[in-house]
């Protein structure tokens, strides 16, 4: 299939920074992403994370008695994003964080998630992975009233088998953009006959396959050059100010 690519004004490639957080807490992951969010001066930013203890990410628009099964998770925590539930582990996240007017969010929303997802299809190809857009016709994965992410599928969510593989919703606020993905390596009891990658990756180190392969074609793609990097003092110093509310029981039942 065709690359998609985003190119920049200049029509050379831009940098970005890579941050790569294995094994963090909720309240972290959560308040870093909304910390870059709203810092207009963050620069570019492409996060791949994990989780730690697993935790259940409720949507913002969802309500707490809508997601039968939190109490089965090691923590819950409610995005700032939209869309479903998902229980992070066997799973890689990763987030996207740019101004608004940048090419990759330019046009109606559904073209982003559209030029994110084609690339992430292209990368699952070097997998044995024949993914495409799921369309409006309905995944064997969908189920009714269970409130999680992998079983309502939306025409532009990544499939493959017939099931949805990848997932993701963004939130837009003063002029930039927090694009969330997820893409499952494995199920749990919560998701079920999902799409997943277990059987293409290795077993011993299914991230230490995926994640040089995500980085080189998010750059190609995009026409970027990640550069690993860490958040400054500053954006972890509100990364944890902002991630305490995260797993309150005040915003997790606010709905």
């Amino acid at each position: 299939m065709t690359r998609p690519s985003v190119r920049s004004e200049s029509g050379t490639f831009e940098t970005w920074r890579l941050i790569e957080s294995w094994d963090a807490t909720p309240e972290f992951n959560m308040g870093l992403d909304e910390a870059l969010l709203d810092d207009p001066e963050a620069p570019p930013t492409l996060r791949l994370y994990t989780w730690s203890p697993d935790t259940l990410s409720l949507g913002y628009f969802q309500k707490w008695a809508d997601v039968p099964g939190t109490e089965s998770a090691g923590a819950v925590v409610r995005r700032i994003t939209g869309g479903g539930a998902i229980h992070h582990t066997q799973e890689l996240t990763f987030s996207i964080v740019l101004p608004q007017s940048h090419a990759l969010f330019r046009g109606p929303v559904p073209l982003s998630y559209g030029r994110i997802h084609g690339a992430l299809i292209v990368a699952l190809t070097e997998f044995g992975v024949e993914g495409s857009l799921a369309g409006s016709g309905g995944l064997r994965s969908d189920r009714e009233k269970s409130g999680m992410c992998f079983h309502e599928s939306t025409p532009l969510d990544v499939a493959w088998g017939e099931r949805k593989g990848v997932g993701s919703a963004q939130r837009r606020r003063g002029g930039r953009v927090l694009h969330h993905g997820s893409i499952k390596l494995g199920s749990t009891p919560l998701e079920g006959d999902i799409a997943t990658l277990e059987e293409c990756l290795p077993a011993g180190d299914p991230m230490g396959a995926l994640v040089p392969v995500l980085i080189r074609t998010f750059e190609t793609s995009f026409k970027v050059r990640l550069e690993r990097g860490a958040a400054t003092s500053s954006e972890r110093s509100a990364a944890q100010r902002l991630g305490e509310r995260y797993a309150s029981q005040a915003f997790l039942q606010r709905r």
